[in-house]
């Protein structure tokens, strides 16, 4: 007589499969979040960069050169736009030297705010409340050739970021983007 051998599962070993698929799957949702984190500091990185540039863009764009004249040429330098409306103004400083500390806190006229998708939504010492973004230049001349050169600089960061620092910037924490160039005279 043949023996009815019936073969499956026992119920140990339905637990122990059950119990390795949750840890398997804990650890998957784990590197979910890591990954949607890390996607999300990226965003913010390009953003904050791309932010950045394009204010020291308008920076470079300003005039800054030496107008030929008869005699020789003559220092011409843009001391009246303000950067920091949209569009510009000519009620500003221009490339004017900026007091100390404009990096670190909200100093009109050398900061302005912007939304979630870049576009510009205010200015001056407290930030509007659809601004994700803060934007600070300095402009400084430089030590070795003050009437031929200046060093600007912008920090592009978060009204979220702000927030969590809790106090003045002083240094980049990862997703600010602190650009720096030098601009010098040109047409001499």
């Amino acid at each position: 007589m043949p023996k009815n051998t019936q073969r499956g599962f026992t119920l140990i070993e339905v637990l122990i499969a059950t119990a390795l698929m949750a840890s398997i799957a804990i650890g998957v949702a784990q590197l979910l979040g890591i990954a949607v984190a890390a996607g999300h500091a990226a965003r913010v990185q390009t953003s904050t960069t791309i932010l950045a540039a394009g204010k020291l863009e308008e920076l470079r764009s300003l005039v800054w050169t030496y107008e030929p004249l008869a005699a020789g040429a003559v220092p011409r330098s843009d001391l009246t736009t303000d950067l920091s409306v949209e569009p510009a103004s000519s009620s500003g400083p221009g490339l004017a030297p900026s007091p100390s500390g404009t990096l670190s806190t909200n100093m009109p006229p050398y900061v302005d705010y912007l939304d979630s998708r870049g576009r510009w939504v205010g200015n001056g010492s407290s930030v509007p409340p659809d601004a994700m973004f803060i934007r600070r230049w300095s402009i400084l001349p430089l030590p070795a050739a003050p009437d031929r050169a200046l060093v600007l600089s912008v920090l592009a960061t978060t009204v979220a970021q702000e927030l969590a620092r809790g106090q003045p910037w002083t240094h980049p924490s990862g997703q600010e983007a602190l650009l720096v160039t030098l601009n010098t005279r040109k047409g001499r």
